[in-house]
């Protein structure tokens, strides 16, 4: 530690973000980074604590606690404040394979368990990790790597999403020959087109690929595997397949007029989105448009969230989000003590930029909908939505059961599902013939990657279910790490 006592010399401090009403003009990131010399200091406040919960990826009170890619961050905190920007790269990415990802879009599990955070404000990690990042492009310590070594084993990915790019990073990093599968037209997965620009501007992905595909990866997009590329040919093909094919299937909200004109799946809206962005700079039209409507948001998380900056940036006449559960304490309860994350409200930049531009909070709590109202066209033009209360059954279980006369009308011509995910897609499952659990994940031994089908493996939300970008690095890294070992008898991938 370099500075024992840094953490009462220097105040946390952190990038600021554009004023929303500037930043909604545009679909670019927003956050005006510290100057090197500054982002020093704030490693200087990092204690290397004799038991540094920022790294532990613990699970307590049932959610994660500390970073599951258990990251070095003591060791890269003092290294960036002594101004060692190379070894901290080094040490940064022994156990992070993107953090020019997780840096942008991560919630940062670390801070949150920070023992500085006990009693005061926690270390910027996660700023410090986007500036070693980022530092290091510019240096040129990210540059490609090749193997020197070719094994003459080959993978095939199929996704290439974060999971998906963790294995292939891992595995051609240890020499054996990788082709990533993906069905869209731009690899990435959920980092291209289920994450908006704004959070994380696509030509950082792009770098990190075109980083990949000079190390030796091979990319095939347009490649639906399960229809057009068959899965047969798949398994001959190559010594071992990977399924990285997220949790892609939207829950639906399955209530009277669900057939109106004006429904779209959050997925399917930010995608387009995205897509047209890239295309034409939205010139070609091809995606769904807020501009002066009325939009009803029906999920409180992250999804939810970048519908809220979405439509705004379209110029939507108002924005409502719908949440089925109470509003958070805004400070954490008895109940939830530090390290556990803290379980508290979070206004999120989407939030900040309805407040801004209509004056109010959009998110309705303890709500769900009844019905979705049409004109005489079949059009959607309202919502009906009820207030919700927990109750008590004869078992003493605790259910939400509706508040009677708590209906309310809203106005909507567009209503965004963004009510999470329910397991792998089935077509791509049945092709494998693999075995489902009963979340309709793929199914494995506890702690394991390979599947019922022999040579074949499975990583990321199509495992676990659908969960943050850092959990499906882990997993990519740990499933590289199960691939390898069944390839070559013994294995000395990094995971941790």
């Amino acid at each position: 530690m370099g500075k024992p006592t840094g953490f009462m010399e220097y105040k946390r401090e952190v990038s600021k973000d554009i004023k929303p009403k500037e930043r909604i003009r545009n679909f670019k990131e927003f956050h005006e980074h510290l100057p090197r010399e500054r982002q020093q200091l704030q490693g200087a406040r990092c204690m290397e604590c004799g038991v540094p919960f920022c790294q532990s990826g613990m699970t307590i009170g049932g959610m994660a606690s500390g970073c599951p890619l258990h990251n070095l961050i003591p060791e890269w905190n003092d290294l960036v404040y002594m101004g060692n920007w190379k070894e901290a790269y080094n040490r940064l990415v022994k156990t992070n394979s993107f953090p020019e990802f997780t840096s942008r879009v991560c919630p940062a599990l670390c801070e949150a368990a920070c023992t500085c955070g006990l009693n005061g404000e926690p270390v910027a990690t996660k700023e410090n990790e986007y500036a070693i990042i980022e530092n290091a492009y510019q240096e040129g310590y990210a540059d490609p790597k090749p193997p020197k070594v070719r094994t003459g084993k080959t993978v095939a990915v199929v996704g290439s999403g974060p999971a998906g790019l963790a294995v292939a990073d891992q595995l051609n990093k240890r020499g054996h020959s990788v082709t990533m599968f993906e069905r869209s037209d731009r690899i990435g997965g959920l980092l291209m087109y289920g994450i908006p620009n704004m959070k994380l501007e696509k030509h950082i992905v792009e770098r990190k690929v075109k980083v990949m595909e000079a190390e030796g990866v091979t990319f095939v997009t347009d490649a639906d595997v399960g229809k057009e590329v068959k899965a047969e040919k798949l398994l001959k093909d190559f010594d071992r397949v990977v399924l990285a094919c997220g949790a892609s299937n939207p829950r639906d909200i399955n209530v009277p007029g669900r057939d109106a004109k004006g429904i779209y799946f959050a997925v399917d809206f930010l995608k387009a989105n995205t897509k047209s962005l890239l295309d034409s700079n939205f010139a070609d039209g091809k995606f769904v448009s807020a501009k002066d409507k009325n939009v009803v948001i029906i999920g409180g998380g992250d999804t939810g969230n970048d519908c809220v900056g979405t439509s705004i940036r379209h110029g939507c006449k108002s924005v409502t989000q719908i949440e089925m559960m109470p509003k958070a304490p805004d400070g954490r309860a008895e109940s939830n003590p530090w390290p556990q994350w803290p379980k508290v409200c979070k206004t999120d930049y989407g939030q900040e930029e309805a407040i801004a531009v209509f004056g109010h909070d959009p998110r309705i709590y303890e709500s769900t909908v009844k019905e979705f109202v049409k004109d005489k066209n079949g059009n959607l033009k309202a919502v009906k939505i009820v207030k919700l209360a927990w109750e008590k059954d004869e078992s003493g279980r605790r259910n939400m059961k509706e508040v009677a006369g708590s209906e309310q009308t809203l106005p909507a011509e567009l209503v965004l599902i963004a009510a999470g995910f329910l397991g792998s897609q089935k077509y791509v499952t049945d092709a494998f013939k693999v075995e489902l659990n009963q979340r309709t994940n793929v199914n494995t031994a506890p702690g394991k990657y390979e599947t019922s089908v022999k040579n074949v493996f499975t990583a990321g939300d199509m495992h676990r279910g659908q969960s943050l970008v850092v959990w499906a690095i882990r997993e990519g890294r740990e499933a590289a790490r199960a691939v390898d070992e069944s390839l070559m008898g013994y294995t000395n991938l990094m995971v941790q």
